[in-house]
């Protein structure tokens, strides 16, 4: 989470200096909090699973990975989008 939120600030300083337009904004805050609401989302059903069982059950693990299997998707599909905004703006 610590590391979405430091990204997102990046992200918000660029955006600033890139001098976004406000379709562009929108995008790069939705996209920020999809990015930290799902974080959320995985971080509840982590330990949700922990609480529910103690033992390393296969299941358990195979739902904790794909927590953090949706939120790398979204990261990486973030970061593309990211490229695609910014990218034209520095280049």
């Amino acid at each position: 989470m610590r590391v979405h939120a430091f990204s997102a600030v990046i992200v918000l300083i660029a955006g600033i200096w890139a001098g976004l337009e406000p379709i562009e904004w929108m995008l790069v805050i939705m996209l920020i909090g999809g990015m930290l609401a799902l974080e959320l989302v995985n971080s509840a059903l982590e330990r949700t699973v922990d609480l529910v069982t103690k033992e390393c059950h296969p299941l358990a693990k195979q739902a904790k990975d794909m927590a953090a299997g949706a939120v790398l998707v979204f990261a990486v599909t973030s970061a593309i989008i990211g490229l695609l905004i910014f990218l034209p703006k520095w280049f």
